[in-house]
């Protein structure tokens, strides 16, 4: 691929679409969170509910102009085509790092923050430049499509957050070998580590010879112990690791200089099968072999908040607290109806670079630059006729406006109605489940869920990214001590924003929308659905009615949980996974949508 060819997307044309789209998004997402008051300025809404709507800079000269719906749970559906920008009587043209600039006071952006924002942000516009100049399956096509041909044709991202992929450490050839939207296969890079630096565990039926030969193959093991012993080494005596190429010749070739030549760590290549990123960016699904593991790897670039390193001493309880939440589910007789399974962290391995471990706090991004993870793959676990989606593709629209969501709803001949009863079942029951009968916390969002399909409906789901995701919110339950890590002591008044934020507002708040929008069905049939969901719930647990009443899910209002606030605030490090509820950004309630369709 020569130079020119790596900048093509980025055309005049295509970068205004980008730069309008994200607007939109910048505009809708930020109202949402109340960081700006969008104030009425024109004639009473139109026949499709639209009203005209204007937000002032913060120096009162720069006003942006549009039509715009809201929705249930304060949803603004911002039509781009009606997006103006003015000084005055002069027309300015739409940009989504001018808004920023803009607005930088009302949203609260530092002079510390603002400039990795602003590179934040134009790296999440190259790559939706990126993704409108290339050609894609319509949703209709999809609905037959592979996994991976379904997870790396989505466009969007999270839904809530503006700056979305970030991705900043990546060149513009890397964002070309790596982005999960590229679709370009990667061969990960092997390292050995010695045993006196590196941590490996794992689940309690594996053992490390047993995964390193069903990953690499005998072949594969043996050439790496050849080049050991080039070197006057043993293999026995490391700790083989997976890297993402990117983090090998970046980060760990330089960074880790000291432990190369000390032979600490031994670069061996690339191993033989190809992989594919996913929407996660840092962990690759196996596709010459598929039933083999997920790879999930550490990588040092920003993206949504985080450095995505993997801290080795974090890594070393996964597997067992895979076990446990394993064990848990198939115990459980609510979870075994819904058909909820979890694809399960089965081993972690993790290097310590012990000067940069005296150097520094457990936060610090030096000790999370080699670690890596192997999950199980959904493929061995599929009945004939099972097919699999990642969960974020029930928003994706295609080019021509068309909603994969409609589409499978269609292919599956099911009323709509039944269609989301059936979905509502695989995936907010056993969410509402781990709640009130365990206090238990997933991150339930479109890429950390997969859909098991068959003709087009929900059969069941998959949860996965457990270890890091996971929390157990009561400081009283009993846990195993190698679990202990996912105890977090979260308000009594602040467990329910794991189905009310997360679910509710994260993800229902799009998906009512926008099958509204497709003539699917209108919100009100949505809602009552979902609602409908949660009373047979109720009735299936009548042992946790007191729970259930004093957690109540038909409350009123809730509380308004802002994500954007978040990466604003600190788009190094948003959140504390240690202790997640300290860090929210909570701005007043939101009327419930379920509320009014509670029992009597």
């Amino acid at each position: 691929m020569t130079t020119p060819d790596l900048v093509a997307h980025l055309r005049p044309e295509t970068w205004e679409r980008a730069n309008r789209l994200l607007v939109r998004k910048a505009l809708a997402e930020f109202s949402h969170e109340r960081l700006l008051t969008p104030e009425p300025d024109g004639p009473a809404a139109d026949p499709t509910g639209r009203r005209w709507y204007a937000v002032t800079d913060d120096s009162g000269a720069v006003r942006y102009r549009f039509a715009a719906r809201v929705q249930t749970l304060e949803h603004w559906d911002i039509d781009p085509e009606s997006i103006t920008r003015h000084r005055g009587a002069e027309p300015l043209p739409l940009d989504a790092v001018d808004l920023c600039l803009d607005l930088r006071t009302s949203l609260g952006l530092t002079d510390r923050i603002l400039p990795v924002y602003l590179e934040e942000v134009t790296s999440t516009l190259a790559g939706v430049a990126y993704k409108l100049d290339r050609p894609l399956p319509s949703a209709a096509k999809l609905v037959e499509a592979d996994f991976q041909v379904i997870e790396t044709s989505m466009t969007e991202g999270h839904p809530c957050f503006v700056a979305n992929n970030g991705r900043l450490g990546f060149g513009v050839d890397e964002y070309h070998r790596y982005a999960p939207e590229t679709a370009r296969p990667v061969r990960l890079i092997w390292v050995a580590a010695h045993r006196d630096h590196a941590t490996f565990t794992c689940a309690a039926d594996l053992d490390y010879d047993r995964l390193v030969r069903a990953e690499l193959g005998e072949a594969t093991r043996t050439a790496f112990a050849d080049t050991m012993a080039g070197y006057g080494l043993d293999l026995a005596d490391y700790h083989l690791i997976p890297v993402h190429p990117w983090q090998w010749w970046n980060r760990l070739a330089v960074t880790f200089a000291g432990e190369v030549a000390r032979r600490r760590l031994v670069h061996l290549g690339e191993g033989p099968d190809e992989y594919l990123a996913q929407q996660s960016i840092r962990t690759f699904f196996n596709i010459s072999q598929p039933e083999r593991h997920y790879v999930k790897t550490a990588l040092s670039v920003l993206n949504m908040g985080f450095l995505r390193g993997l801290s080795a001493a974090y890594m070393a309880a996964t597997p067992a607290i895979n076990d446990w939440l394993a064990d848990l589910i198939a115990a459980d007789d609510v979870f075994r109806d819904t058909g909820l399974t979890i694809i399960r962290e089965r081993a972690a391995v993790g290097y310590r670079h012990r000067q940069y471990e005296a150097a520094t706090d457990r936060y610090s991004p030096y000790r999370k630059m080699l670690a890596a993870l192997w999950r199980e793959s959904p493929v061995p676990g599929l009945a004939p006729g099972e097919r699999l989606a990642t969960m974020a593709s029930l928003l994706h629209v295609d080019a021509d406006g068309r909603s994969f969501a409609a589409e499978l709803i269609a292919a599956s001949g099911l009323a709509p109605v039944e269609w989301l009863r059936r979905y509502l079942h695989a995936y907010l029951t056993p969410l509402l489940h781990a709640c009130y009968a365990y206090d238990l916390a997933f991150m339930p969002h479109g890429e950390n869920v997969i859909l098991v399909l068959r003709d087009g409906a929900v059969e069941r789901v998959i949860f996965k990214d457990i270890a890091e995701e996971i929390v157990v919110m009561n400081a009283e339950a009993t846990l195993p001590p190698a679990v202990e890590r996912i105890r977090a002591d979260v308000p009594e008044d602040m467990k329910l924003l794991c189905i009310f934020t997360d679910v509710f507002d994260c993800f229902f708040r799009f998906l009512g929308p926008l099958l509204a929008d497709q003539g699917v069905t209108d919100e009100e049939t949505f809602w009552r659905t979902v609602a409908e969901c949660v009373t047979a719930y109720a009735d299936r647990v009548p042992h946790l009615a007191d729970r259930l009443a004093r957690h109540d899910l038909f409350a009123p209002e809730f509380a308004l949980s802002c994500l954007n606030r978040l990466q604003l605030r600190d788009n190094q490090q948003m959140v504390d996974l240690a202790d997640p509820s300290a860090a929210l950004q909570l701005v007043g309630a939101l009327a419930n949508p379920i509320a009014r369709f509670a029992p009597s």
